[in-house]
């Protein structure tokens, strides 16, 4: 047997398309919502215990870091919206070519970029 197949195991030199990366982060933005929301549930029942509860979120909440926690929630919820938005165009069969995919990911990409920036300002100002 002659496998003259190419064998690249070096994850570091494969080159991904720009439509992989998309999914990939789509996938990741998907997980950060789901502990996300157990924070946010856990954040939401210490507010509505008592008031006690409720001044030692909103203290909290003016640190660095549940700030910091509170913007990347919103980032990977930006986009995992904007990433399924774009799901939701191709189910209609627009942009299921490959120019058209490529350039849905790269819309995907700019316009998260945009929101998680809005996002940040937000928060910190």
């Amino acid at each position: 047997m002659d496998d003259k197949r190419p064998v690249n195991l070096d994850i570091g030199t494969i080159k991904l398309p720009i439509t992989s990366y998309v999914s990939i982060l789509h996938r990741v933005s998907g997980v950060v919502l789901f502990f996300a929301t157990a924070v946010f549930l856990w954040l939401l029942d210490s507010s509505l215990a008592s008031e006690e509860g409720f001044a030692g979120v909103k203290s909290s909440l003016s640190k660095p870091l549940p700030q910091i926690i509170i913007w990347a929630s919103l980032a990977g919820l930006a986009y995992h919206l904007v990433a399924g938005i774009r799901h939701l165009v191709m189910d209609f069969g627009i942009g299921e070519t490959l120019e058209g995919g490529k350039a849905g990911a790269k819309l995907v990409l700019i316009v998260s970029v945009i929101l998680i920036l809005v996002a940040g300002v937000w928060i910190w100002l």
